[in-house]
């Protein structure tokens, strides 16, 4: 039953160093590209490249803050808890609300790429695996 319970929390600890460093995460590539302190006390923004091989996804998760995503390539599906799924594709955006779970696949025919820009919590970990 242990198992159980380690298994998430190495899980959660591997994405977060990932996302923090920038890294490949198997179907999914992310390239930190800023970081910086905002004028907000305790807030920074982030700013990220998600690449996402065919058929790449990323699990359910959420961000201590608000996260906007602008597609520059392909078709991702968002799945946003309490909504329903929406198809975002290339030249269109969208808003995720502080701390919503969220997941996203990649639901076009080749790569897909979102800009993820987070304005979040400083020092909190940016991601936060749901189960």
């Amino acid at each position: 039953m242990k198992r159980s319970y380690i298994f998430p929390a190495v899980a959660t600890l591997l994405v977060a160093m990932a996302h923090a460093h920038g890294a490949s995460l198997g179907d999914i590539k992310r390239t930190n590209l800023l970081r910086n302190e905002l004028s907000v006390s305790g807030r920074e923004v982030i700013q990220v490249l998600v690449e996402f091989e065919p058929g790449g996804r990323a699990v359910r998760h959420s961000h201590p803050g608000e996260e906007v995503v602008y597609v520059t390539e392909g078709s991702l599906e968002y799945r946003l808890d309490g909504k329903s799924p929406v198809i975002v594709k290339a030249g269109e955006a969208l808003f995720i609300p502080n701390g919503t779970p969220h997941a996203v696949k990649n639901v076009g025919g080749g790569k897909a790429a979102e800009l993820a820009t987070y304005i979040v919590e400083k020092g909190k970990p940016l991601l936060a695996v749901s189960e």
